[in-house]
Protein backbone atom coordinates (compact mmCIF):
# COMPACT_ATOMS: atom_id res chain seq x y z
CA UNK A 1 0.00 0.00 0.00
CA UNK A 2 0.88 3.55 -0.12
CA UNK A 3 0.30 6.62 2.28
CA UNK A 4 -1.51 9.40 0.56
CA UNK A 5 0.81 12.44 -0.82
CA UNK A 6 0.02 15.80 1.18
CA UNK A 7 -0.58 18.46 -0.87
CA UNK A 8 1.43 21.84 -2.08
CA UNK A 9 2.64 23.60 0.93
CA UNK A 10 2.01 21.06 3.77
CA UNK A 11 4.92 19.46 5.97
CA UNK A 12 6.07 15.76 6.41
CA UNK A 13 7.61 13.71 8.64
CA UNK A 14 9.79 10.58 7.52
CA UNK A 15 12.76 8.59 8.86
CA UNK A 16 14.34 8.77 5.11
CA UNK A 17 13.55 11.12 1.92
CA UNK A 18 14.38 8.93 -1.51
CA UNK A 19 15.06 12.14 -4.14
CA UNK A 20 14.08 9.94 -7.30
CA UNK A 21 11.45 7.34 -8.00
CA UNK A 22 13.10 5.16 -10.95
CA UNK A 23 13.93 1.29 -10.07
CA UNK A 24 16.77 2.14 -7.66
CA UNK A 25 14.75 4.74 -5.30
CA UNK A 26 11.80 2.06 -5.69
CA UNK A 27 13.92 -0.73 -4.69
CA UNK A 28 15.47 1.66 -1.76
CA UNK A 29 11.77 2.73 -0.54
CA UNK A 30 11.22 -1.13 -0.36
CA UNK A 31 14.58 -1.56 1.30
CA UNK A 32 13.88 1.20 4.02
CA UNK A 33 10.71 -0.58 4.82
CA UNK A 34 12.66 -3.75 5.53
CA UNK A 35 14.82 -1.95 7.89
CA UNK A 36 11.42 -0.43 9.65
CA UNK A 37 11.67 3.05 8.52
CA UNK A 38 9.20 5.53 7.32
CA UNK A 39 9.82 6.33 3.66
CA UNK A 40 8.78 9.47 1.29
CA UNK A 41 9.70 9.58 -2.27
CA UNK A 42 10.03 12.99 -4.22
CA UNK A 43 10.36 12.35 -8.30
CA UNK A 44 9.90 15.69 -10.83
CA UNK A 45 8.21 13.26 -13.21
CA UNK A 46 4.35 13.00 -13.18
CA UNK A 47 4.65 8.77 -13.11
CA UNK A 48 6.42 6.09 -10.85
CA UNK A 49 9.63 4.56 -12.94
CA UNK A 50 11.86 7.32 -13.94
CA UNK A 51 13.61 6.83 -17.32
CA UNK A 52 12.27 3.67 -18.01
CA UNK A 53 8.72 4.39 -17.93
CA UNK A 54 9.08 8.10 -19.47
CA UNK A 55 11.24 6.85 -21.77
CA UNK A 56 11.24 2.41 -22.91
CA UNK A 57 8.28 0.74 -21.03
CA UNK A 58 7.97 -1.75 -23.57
CA UNK A 59 11.74 -2.54 -23.99
CA UNK A 60 13.20 -5.86 -23.13
CA UNK A 61 15.25 -5.60 -20.07
CA UNK A 62 18.50 -8.24 -20.05
CA UNK A 63 20.73 -7.38 -17.09
CA UNK A 64 18.43 -7.55 -14.27
CA UNK A 65 19.28 -10.69 -11.98
CA UNK A 66 16.40 -13.72 -11.83
CA UNK A 67 14.86 -12.46 -15.46
CA UNK A 68 16.44 -13.26 -18.49
CA UNK A 69 14.32 -10.94 -19.97
CA UNK A 70 11.58 -8.26 -18.74
CA UNK A 71 9.84 -5.51 -20.08
CA UNK A 72 10.60 -2.23 -18.37
CA UNK A 73 6.95 -1.50 -17.36
CA UNK A 74 6.86 -5.18 -15.83
CA UNK A 75 9.90 -4.52 -13.63
CA UNK A 76 8.43 -1.42 -12.67
CA UNK A 77 5.19 -2.71 -11.59
CA UNK A 78 7.07 -5.50 -9.75
CA UNK A 79 8.81 -3.04 -7.95
CA UNK A 80 5.92 -0.55 -7.15
CA UNK A 81 4.14 -3.88 -5.78
CA UNK A 82 7.69 -4.28 -3.43
CA UNK A 83 7.92 -1.20 -2.77
CA UNK A 84 4.51 -1.01 -1.26
CA UNK A 85 5.04 -3.04 1.73
CA UNK A 86 7.03 0.34 3.15
CA UNK A 87 3.61 2.41 2.82
CA UNK A 88 5.87 5.36 1.43
CA UNK A 89 4.53 8.57 0.23
CA UNK A 90 4.80 9.52 -2.89
CA UNK A 91 5.47 12.88 -3.67
CA UNK A 92 5.15 13.08 -7.73
CA UNK A 93 5.39 15.81 -10.58
CA UNK A 94 7.47 17.67 -7.70
CA UNK A 95 11.24 18.71 -7.40
CA UNK A 96 13.57 18.55 -4.46
CA UNK A 97 14.61 22.76 -4.10
CA UNK A 98 16.56 23.29 -0.82
CA UNK A 99 18.48 21.64 1.39
CA UNK A 100 18.86 22.51 5.32
CA UNK A 101 21.02 20.81 7.77
CA UNK A 102 20.23 20.50 12.05
CA UNK A 103 21.87 18.24 14.57
CA UNK A 104 18.78 16.48 14.25
CA UNK A 105 17.49 15.62 10.58
CA UNK A 106 17.63 17.53 7.12
CA UNK A 107 14.80 19.64 5.74
CA UNK A 108 14.39 19.23 2.17
CA UNK A 109 12.03 21.65 0.60
CA UNK A 110 10.33 21.01 -2.84
CA UNK A 111 9.76 23.18 -5.54
CA UNK A 112 5.61 23.40 -3.96
CA UNK A 113 6.33 24.73 -1.32
CA UNK A 114 6.09 21.25 0.52
CA UNK A 115 8.45 20.76 3.38
CA UNK A 116 9.62 17.27 4.37
CA UNK A 117 11.58 17.07 7.34
CA UNK A 118 13.78 13.35 7.61
CA UNK A 119 16.64 11.64 9.15
CA UNK A 120 18.38 10.97 5.90
CA UNK A 121 18.15 11.44 2.85
CA UNK A 122 18.75 9.52 -0.45
CA UNK A 123 19.47 10.29 -3.70
CA UNK A 124 18.88 7.87 -6.51
CA UNK A 125 18.19 10.76 -9.16
CA UNK A 126 19.34 8.94 -12.59
CA UNK A 127 20.92 11.58 -14.67
CA UNK A 128 18.67 14.08 -12.98
CA UNK A 129 16.42 16.00 -14.72
CA UNK A 130 16.74 15.34 -18.63
CA UNK A 131 15.70 16.90 -21.32
CA UNK A 132 15.89 15.43 -25.01
CA UNK A 133 18.60 16.79 -27.58
CA UNK A 134 16.40 18.30 -30.69
CA UNK A 135 16.93 17.46 -33.91
CA UNK A 136 18.05 20.20 -36.19
CA UNK A 137 15.63 19.70 -39.30
CA UNK A 138 12.80 19.12 -36.65
CA UNK A 139 11.09 22.44 -37.14
CA UNK A 140 7.31 22.37 -35.84
CA UNK A 141 7.00 18.36 -36.64
CA UNK A 142 7.36 17.70 -32.83
CA UNK A 143 3.58 15.24 -31.86
CA UNK A 144 2.95 15.48 -35.91
CA UNK A 145 4.87 12.50 -36.65
CA UNK A 146 8.40 12.94 -34.76
CA UNK A 147 9.07 11.75 -31.47
CA UNK A 148 12.23 11.53 -29.18
CA UNK A 149 10.52 8.26 -27.25
CA UNK A 150 8.85 5.24 -28.09
CA UNK A 151 6.79 4.40 -25.20
CA UNK A 152 4.29 1.95 -27.25
CA UNK A 153 5.10 0.23 -30.63
CA UNK A 154 1.11 -0.03 -31.83
CA UNK A 155 1.13 3.19 -33.32
CA UNK A 156 4.52 2.39 -35.77
CA UNK A 157 2.09 -0.70 -37.24
CA UNK A 158 2.56 -0.77 -41.15
CA UNK A 159 4.84 2.66 -40.79
CA UNK A 160 7.92 3.61 -42.92
CA UNK A 161 9.78 4.60 -39.46
CA UNK A 162 13.08 6.88 -39.76
CA UNK A 163 14.89 6.47 -36.64
CA UNK A 164 18.40 9.31 -36.06
CA UNK A 165 21.04 8.37 -33.28
CA UNK A 166 23.70 6.26 -33.06
CA UNK A 167 23.03 5.20 -29.32
CA UNK A 168 21.50 2.21 -27.39
CA UNK A 169 18.20 4.33 -27.37
CA UNK A 170 18.25 4.12 -31.33
CA UNK A 171 19.32 0.65 -31.85
CA UNK A 172 17.19 -0.63 -29.53
CA UNK A 173 14.34 0.88 -30.68
CA UNK A 174 14.74 -0.20 -34.47
CA UNK A 175 15.30 -3.76 -33.14
CA UNK A 176 11.61 -3.73 -31.77
CA UNK A 177 10.41 -1.98 -34.53
CA UNK A 178 11.52 -3.85 -37.18
CA UNK A 179 8.51 -6.40 -37.33
CA UNK A 180 5.97 -3.99 -36.32
CA UNK A 181 6.55 -1.00 -38.78
CA UNK A 182 6.49 -1.41 -42.75
CA UNK A 183 10.33 -0.26 -42.68
CA UNK A 184 12.66 1.33 -40.91
CA UNK A 185 15.56 3.26 -41.64
CA UNK A 186 18.63 4.01 -39.16
CA UNK A 187 20.27 7.43 -39.86
CA UNK A 188 23.75 8.14 -38.17
CA UNK A 189 26.28 10.97 -38.46
CA UNK A 190 29.21 8.30 -38.01
CA UNK A 191 29.96 5.40 -39.06
CA UNK A 192 30.84 4.43 -35.89
CA UNK A 193 28.01 3.64 -32.93
CA UNK A 194 28.20 4.18 -29.54
CA UNK A 195 25.11 1.22 -29.03
CA UNK A 196 26.02 -2.44 -27.31
CA UNK A 197 28.05 -4.25 -29.90
CA UNK A 198 25.25 -7.11 -29.61
CA UNK A 199 22.10 -4.71 -30.38
CA UNK A 200 24.30 -3.66 -33.33
CA UNK A 201 24.57 -6.94 -34.79
CA UNK A 202 20.96 -7.84 -34.70
CA UNK A 203 20.18 -4.91 -36.45
CA UNK A 204 22.80 -5.35 -39.10
CA UNK A 205 21.43 -9.13 -39.23
CA UNK A 206 17.76 -7.90 -39.46
CA UNK A 207 15.91 -6.02 -42.76
CA UNK A 208 16.66 -2.88 -41.08
CA UNK A 209 18.34 -0.41 -43.58
CA UNK A 210 21.46 1.77 -41.85
CA UNK A 211 22.77 4.57 -43.53
CA UNK A 212 25.87 6.56 -41.89
CA UNK A 213 28.02 9.86 -43.18
CA UNK A 214 24.49 11.16 -42.95
CA UNK A 215 21.52 13.49 -41.52
CA UNK A 216 18.08 14.10 -41.76
CA UNK A 217 18.73 17.70 -42.96
CA UNK A 218 14.35 18.44 -43.80
CA UNK A 219 11.39 16.66 -42.81
CA UNK A 220 8.10 17.00 -45.30
CA UNK A 221 4.16 16.60 -45.15
CA UNK A 222 1.35 18.46 -44.74
CA UNK A 223 -0.44 17.80 -41.31
CA UNK A 224 1.69 15.19 -40.24
CA UNK A 225 5.23 13.53 -41.49
CA UNK A 226 5.36 12.20 -44.69
CA UNK A 227 9.31 12.09 -45.77
CA UNK A 228 11.84 13.04 -44.98
CA UNK A 229 15.53 14.24 -46.80
CA UNK A 230 19.13 12.53 -45.33
CA UNK A 231 22.13 14.02 -46.69
CA UNK A 232 25.04 12.17 -47.51
CA UNK A 233 27.87 14.27 -48.73
CA UNK A 234 25.87 16.19 -50.05
CA UNK A 235 23.55 14.83 -52.20
CA UNK A 236 20.09 14.29 -50.58
CA UNK A 237 17.95 11.45 -51.07
CA UNK A 238 13.85 11.92 -49.91
CA UNK A 239 12.77 8.33 -48.10
CA UNK A 240 9.34 7.87 -47.33
CA UNK A 241 8.78 7.99 -43.65
CA UNK A 242 5.65 8.39 -41.65
CA UNK A 243 7.53 8.07 -38.48
CA UNK A 244 10.40 9.83 -37.28
CA UNK A 245 12.41 9.18 -33.93
CA UNK A 246 14.88 11.39 -33.38
CA UNK A 247 17.12 9.64 -30.94
CA UNK A 248 20.12 11.83 -29.61
CA UNK A 249 20.81 11.53 -26.50
CA UNK A 250 19.66 13.72 -23.56
CA UNK A 251 20.55 17.11 -21.86
CA UNK A 252 20.95 15.90 -17.96
CA UNK A 253 21.15 18.53 -15.20
CA UNK A 254 21.41 17.64 -11.60
CA UNK A 255 19.30 20.74 -11.61
CA UNK A 256 19.04 22.71 -7.50
CA UNK A 257 20.71 19.75 -6.22
CA UNK A 258 23.83 21.45 -7.48
CA UNK A 259 23.27 23.92 -4.95
CA UNK A 260 23.53 21.76 -1.66
CA UNK A 261 26.98 21.71 -2.08
CA UNK A 262 27.73 18.12 -3.18
CA UNK A 263 30.39 16.86 -4.19
CA UNK A 264 30.14 16.31 -8.14
CA UNK A 265 32.50 14.89 -10.90
CA UNK A 266 31.33 15.06 -14.20
CA UNK A 267 27.51 15.34 -13.56
CA UNK A 268 27.64 12.42 -11.18
CA UNK A 269 27.51 12.90 -7.22
CA UNK A 270 30.49 11.29 -5.45
CA UNK A 271 30.06 8.54 -3.03
CA UNK A 272 32.46 6.35 -0.61
CA UNK A 273 32.14 3.16 -0.22
CA UNK A 274 28.64 3.41 2.14
CA UNK A 275 27.15 5.50 -0.31
CA UNK A 276 27.94 8.57 1.23
CA UNK A 277 28.57 11.71 0.20
CA UNK A 278 30.61 14.99 1.27
CA UNK A 279 27.01 16.35 3.20
CA UNK A 280 26.06 14.55 6.50
CA UNK A 281 23.13 12.19 6.48
CA UNK A 282 22.87 12.75 2.68
CA UNK A 283 23.67 9.53 0.53
CA UNK A 284 23.29 8.35 -2.97
CA UNK A 285 22.84 5.13 -5.16
CA UNK A 286 22.14 4.39 -8.63
CA UNK A 287 23.55 5.64 -12.20
CA UNK A 288 23.46 9.35 -10.31
CA UNK A 289 27.07 8.07 -8.42
CA UNK A 290 30.44 8.34 -8.80
CA UNK A 291 33.16 6.11 -7.59
CA UNK A 292 36.28 4.17 -9.00
CA UNK A 293 35.42 1.47 -10.80
CA UNK A 294 31.74 2.20 -11.23
CA UNK A 295 29.74 0.38 -13.40
CA UNK A 296 25.85 1.57 -14.48
CA UNK A 297 23.12 -1.18 -14.48
CA UNK A 298 19.95 -1.32 -13.13
CA UNK A 299 20.73 -4.18 -10.99
CA UNK A 300 24.11 -2.41 -9.13
CA UNK A 301 21.58 0.51 -8.49
CA UNK A 302 19.78 -2.28 -6.49
CA UNK A 303 23.08 -3.41 -4.37
CA UNK A 304 23.70 0.20 -3.82
CA UNK A 305 20.58 1.04 -2.63
CA UNK A 306 20.99 -1.39 0.20
CA UNK A 307 24.19 -0.41 1.04
CA UNK A 308 22.89 3.38 1.43
CA UNK A 309 20.14 2.79 2.93
CA UNK A 310 21.78 0.12 5.96
CA UNK A 311 24.53 3.03 6.30
CA UNK A 312 21.56 5.69 6.65
CA UNK A 313 19.58 3.61 9.21
CA UNK A 314 22.86 4.27 11.44
CA UNK A 315 22.75 7.88 10.56
CA UNK A 316 18.85 8.19 11.55
CA UNK A 317 19.49 5.67 14.69
CA UNK A 318 22.76 5.62 16.28
CA UNK A 319 21.92 2.48 18.21
CA UNK A 320 20.68 0.61 15.05
CA UNK A 321 22.92 -1.87 13.21
CA UNK A 322 25.05 -1.42 9.89
CA UNK A 323 23.97 -4.89 8.57
CA UNK A 324 20.47 -6.11 9.73
CA UNK A 325 20.74 -9.59 8.71
CA UNK A 326 19.39 -11.50 5.64
CA UNK A 327 15.64 -10.60 4.91
CA UNK A 328 14.96 -14.81 4.48
CA UNK A 329 15.79 -14.69 8.32
CA UNK A 330 13.21 -12.49 9.03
Amino acid sequence: MTTAAPGPGQSVETDLLIVGAGPTGLYAAYYAGFRGHRVAVVDSLPELGGQITAMYPEKQILDVAGFPSVKGRELVEGLVTQAATASPHYLLDRTAATLVHDDDGVTVGLDDGTQVRAGAVLITAGIGKFSPRPLPAQGDWLGRGLEFFVPSFAPYAGKDVVIVGGGDSAFDWAVHLEPVARSVTLVHRRDAFRAHERTVQQVRDSSVRIITKAEVSAIDGEHTVASVDVTVDGETTRLPAQAVVAALGFIADLGPLQQWGIEVLKRHIVVDPAMRTNLPRVFAAGDITEYPGKVRLIAVGFGEAATAVNNATVAIDPTAKVFPGHSSEA
